[in-house]
């Protein structure tokens, strides 16, 4: 039973943050002018320091399980939603703020939109709007934790617990991840204010809070934080909790919101290293709203105090700190909203100009710098959700089906009257192939480390088969039909127009079948797929026609007449496996088909 009971373990950047973060708040605990002047106080700066490690590990972590859980459940969904978008930047905006919300992650909205740029599905233009909605979906971590139900924390622990350790279904235990995760955000905030109510009456601690009143301070100090940290919900967070523990003035707190969503552009920025353009202007263009959006407020702070504090619940009954503790969290947390949605409606009629400015800003790379193997859709990022990750999988391996279809389709060319130097040309293409097939492996690897369900599985099965078949037709031109052109060569046989002409006709149905085959896997497309399948009577006819051109042309009186029958036999034996892997990847496309080819060797009696 136990074997049963598993918790979704943090992403490796997360990791690193939360040891940050505890170095951070470590020194900060035992600072010496702090413990000095607290000893006085009788505080127990130990106590304290343990206290808000160990709160700010399960806020994070709770955080980090439910973010999980909500992926796993409403992942499947969301590369479909954000590739239905429209050129219309209001939908857009909408869009990216649903996507991030259920993902909570808008580095991750961003990595998206920037497969999407690259693989021409979205103008930069229409990412803009994405981007911009991505930072209203990061509002709901403030929402969530401003609501004051920490007395209900453990019940959701021991009730998501529950749902894990007993259910059999994927979908409820995700369900109970979710329910777990958030307990342990209440209970993080709960040990965190229960550590820091002590600092109520330490007055050198009020007196650098006094500080944070100061719009400027408040917006640096969270800023360097966030980047710190990497994580804008962290800072907003921990605000929410001193806040209500009443050490900071709303103004403080709205100062402080502001930092936090400059601070996270380091990490899209961070992300955005030794990526394609596409992914760097997707960064810049964050950079450029949150940093335009806080100078457009900078000035209005106190208005947007007067206004938050009108539509938040009020405690008229309380006074002083007792008050300012009852009523700044959610005020801190509906002014994050308001600020982050009238900043969205303000630029999202600027889109255009975003796109334009950002291309000025990141001009193309001259054309001989921008060509570089390597992956362009894999994204660590993404390998933390198994569905998104595996879109990107189909993806990369339409980049390398390019490559292969290249090589493909100037093979024929070569082998029949091309020199030798079209062929080495045609077997460099190769290198590429195979350090594209390395990459896909390797990240599929990295993806079955994840708690997959089984239509993952067998997806990551299926894509990992693909690409292996993908790569053998690569070898299949690169080692055998490239020596047979450089055996045309150094036998100096010529190949007559007539039997060009049934060798072209054969290939030119042959690509179309690995087109199709490559199309069917990028695409998950059935119809493409069952086309392939289908293709198969009338690649054997083309097959039989070409083998009895071949007997006829076996006795004609040309010279080398044995050499060029022996070569174009092994053309057509080539083409023929080529046809095989085309055939295999589509059928693992299609199920039902797939257990029909369970033992097929690519033998003299398969096509």
């Amino acid at each position: 039973m136990f074997s049963r009971f598993r918790f979704t373990t943090p992403a490796c950047s997360s990791s690193r943050n939360l040891l940050t973060t505890f170095a951070v708040m470590a020194v900060f605990s035992v600072s010496p002018a702090f413990a000095a002047s607290g000893a006085d106080s009788g505080i127990s700066w130990w106590d304290m320091g343990m206290k808000l490690l160990g709160g700010l590990a399960l806020f994070l972590f709770g955080m980090d399980q439910m973010a999980e859980a909500l992926k796993a459940v409403a992942g499947e969904r969301m590369k479909t939603i954000l590739a239905k978008l429209t050129s219309n930047r209001i939908m857009g905006a909408a869009t990216g703020a649903f996507v991030t919300a259920i993902i909570q992650s808008s580095s991750v909205t961003t990595v998206l939109v920037v497969g999407f740029i690259t693989a021409g599905l979205m103008s930069l233009a229409q990412s803009v709007g994405v981007i911009m909605g991505a930072n209203i979906g990061t509002t709901i971590t403030a929402q969530i934790v401003a609501f004051k139900v920490t007395k209900f924390a453990l019940l959701m622990i021991a009730g998501g617990f529950g749902m894990l350790f007993f259910s059999r279904q994927e979908k409820i235990r995700q369900y109970g991840n979710m329910l777990m995760g958030l307990g342990l955000i209440f209970f993080g905030m709960s040990v965190m204010s229960d550590a820091m109510s002590p600092l109520r009456s330490y007055q050198p601690f009020l007196d650098l809070m006094s500080h944070m009143d100061n719009p400027l301070i408040g917006i640096l100090v969270a800023a360097g934080f966030t980047a710190l940290i990497q994580s804008s919900s962290a800072t907003t967070g921990i605000v929410i909790v001193m806040a209500a523990q009443g050490f900071i003035t709303l103004q403080a707190g709205i100062a402080l919101a502001f930092g936090a969503n400059i601070g996270t552009c380091v990490t899209a920025m961070l992300a955005a290293i030794g990526k394609p353009r596409e992914a760097v202007r997707a960064a810049v263009v964050h950079v450029l709203f949150n940093v335009f959006g806080v100078l457009v407020w900078i000035g209005l702070i106190p208005y947007l105090a007067e206004v938050v504090t009108l539509l938040s619940p009020a405690h008229a009954e309380l006074s002083g700190t007792s008050r300012l503790a009852a009523e700044t969290p959610r005020q801190i947390a509906n002014a994050h909203t308001i600020f982050n949605i009238a900043n969205t409606l303000l630029f999202i009629g600027f889109t255009g100009q975003f796109a334009r400015l950002v291309e000025r800003l990141v001009p193309d790379k001259p054309v001989e710098e921008a060509k570089v193997t390597g992956p362009k859709y894999l994204d660590e990022e993404l390998l933390d959700t198994p569905s998104l990750a595996l879109d990107r999988v189909r993806l990369e391996i339409g980049h390398m089906g390019k490559l292969v279809k290249e090589m493909l389709r100037d093979i024929m060319p070569a082998i029949s009257t091309g020199d030798r130097m079209m062929l080495k040309d045609i077997a460099r293409i190769d290198d590429d192939v195979d350090i594209l097939h390395g990459h896909i492996v390797t990240y599929l690897g990295q993806v079955s480390q994840n708690e997959l369900t089984e239509q993952q599985t067998r997806a990551l099965v299926n894509l990992m088969a693909a690409s292996n078949d993908l790569e053998n037709i690569g070898d299949i031109i690169e080692t055998d039909m490239v020596y047979l052109g450089n055996e045309r060569i150094s036998t100096q046989v010529s190949i007559s127009e007539e039997t060009r002409e049934v060798l072209y006709k054969l290939h030119h149905v042959v690509s179309i079948s690995t087109e199709l085959a490559i199309d069917a896997v990028m695409e998950n497309d059935q119809k493409a797929a069952q086309e392939v399948i289908a293709m198969k009577s009338d690649i054997s006819r083309l097959m039989e026609s070409a083998a009895m051109h071949e007997t006829r042309r076996l006795v004609a009186e040309e010279p080398n007449r044995l050499a060029a029958y022996t070569l174009e036999i092994d053309i057509i034996e080539k083409l023929k496996r080529i046809y095989y892997f085309a055939k295999r990847m589509a059928k693992a496309v299609v199920p039902e088909e797939k257990e029909v080819a369970g033992n097929e060797e690519p033998g003299e009696s398969d096509v």
